[in-house]
């Protein structure tokens, strides 16, 4: 068989696997079909009590649902503290000594594939340790800022399944491609630091199995067939979140107890799961994170959850796909994930045009959570919707920084 045929029948095998799920699984854009739902209350016990104290929420009903979110949605995050080490690998002054960059390497011990990078803008001339937003990224450190001294990321580059077979690392031609999402210059101006990873050093967005990233180091030994409720990406990626805060809480130029955490699209998904999970999280920011995000899986609107782990089975945990077209089947749904977070504040961050994340799924899911955000004396708790498409903007950054300045 020649070379240009094989490559001919491989594309058809995978347009017929793109045919065969966009027919398994049909997009609804329609209002009038959301189907009739019930939401489960935040504030009521799985034996059907009512939360009455805060201190109940605290001790009972919050663990109550962190325990559904692992066993049906996200998987469980390996207990046990893994050997992680930090070492600078730079550091100087940056942006015409507006800002000291640094970048850090954390060692994780076992078998990691390899470092997970940090890279860290902090402003100079501020008083004392900076706040600081918290975010992964999606190209490489070197793709959110044209500064020729920011090491090139070493690990495979991509964002889609079905690609992990190639070999796509970065170039010089790939610095600051992502800029327009990281106006890093306008946020030291205001006072507050960057702090960024590439989410593929932590585990490649890939189905492989769970064989690279942090996976092989954390996962038990053996040969064992992995369970229904173990961790997937997206709980991987919000581990490596809270191990960048593990560093931040020793690093002399960020304030630790001021990190907002944020993220645009999977990597919003990320964010309310890892701001969900480690409470020391001052702020938590979502954008367009869409299913199994912000939006309300029982409206079956836009991407639904049989879409999303038809095409992308390596983000959640095994069970959750027992619920494809069986949402409401569901023991939480996505406003709990958000109450989890009360009282500390929340920003729900939308697009009207970007219907495949569902903006009104999310502004009711926020609504549906502010309930447990007044019970425990918050008011802050914010649904936004700008105008546009499934991006992240220079509008966006500004209302994360006020939404900042007020409540961090």
């Amino acid at each position: 068989m020649s070379f240009v045929r094989y490559l001919f029948l491989l594309l058809l095998c995978f347009v017929g696997v793109g045919l065969a799920a966009a027919q398994d699984h049909p997009v609804n854009y329609d209002e009038a079909k959301v189907p009739a739902y019930d939401l489960p209350d935040p504030l009521v016990m799985e034996d059907g009590t009512r939360v009455e104290t805060p201190e109940q929420w605290r001790k009972s009903r919050r663990p109550e649902l962190l325990r559904l979110f692992e066993e049906h949605v996200y998987g469980r995050m390996p207990k046990g503290a893994a050997e992680i080490r930090a070492k600078v690998v730079n550091e100087c002054l940056a942006l015409g000594g507006r800002a000291v960059r640094r970048e850090v390497d954390l060692l994780v011990s076992g078998k990691a594939d390899g470092p997970i990078r940090l890279l860290i803008y902090s402003p100079v001339g501020v008083s004392g340790p900076a706040p600081a937003f918290l975010a992964l990224n999606f190209m490489g450190n070197h793709s959110i800022q044209p500064d020729p001294e920011i090491m090139l990321s070493t690990q495979w580059i991509g964002n889609r399944a079905g690609h992990g077979i190639e070999d796509n690392r970065a170039t010089e031609a790939s610095r600051g491609k992502l800029s327009s999402r990281w106006p890093v210059e306008r946020i030291l101006a205001r006072g507050y630091a960057v702090v960024t990873a590439y989410y593929g050093d932590i585990d490649p967005d890939f189905d492989d199995g769970f064989a690279n990233g942090v996976h092989p180091a954390l996962d038990p030994e053996g040969d064992a067939e992995r369970k229904p409720n173990e961790w997937g990406s997206i709980g991987a990626w919000a581990w490596g979140l809270s191990r960048a805060l593990d560093f931040l809480e020793e690093d002399e130029l960020v304030d630790a107890e001021r990190v907002a955490v944020l993220g645009h699209s999977r990597l919003g998904k990320t964010a309310l799961w890892a701001g969900a999970t480690d409470e020391r999280f001052a702020l938590v920011i979502s954008n367009n994170s869409g299913c199994g995000g912000a939006a309300l899986s029982r409206r079956c609107f836009g991407e639904t959850v049989a879409r999303i782990n038809r095409v992308f089975p390596h983000w959640f945990c095994e069970r959750f796909r027992s619920y494809d077209n069986q949402e409401s089947r569901l023991p939480v749904d996505q406003h709990q994930l958000i109450a989890l977070i009360a009282p500390r504040p929340v920003l729900i961050c939308s697009a009207e045009e970007d219907r495949w994340a569902d903006p009104l799924g999310e502004q009711l899911a926020a609504r549906a959570a502010a309930p447990v955000f007044r019970f425990l004396d918050s008011a802050s708790l914010v649904h936004r919707l700008r105008p546009g498409e499934h991006d992240v903007t220079d509008e966006d950054w500004t209302a994360y920084m006020d939404f900042a300045d007020r409540e961090m």
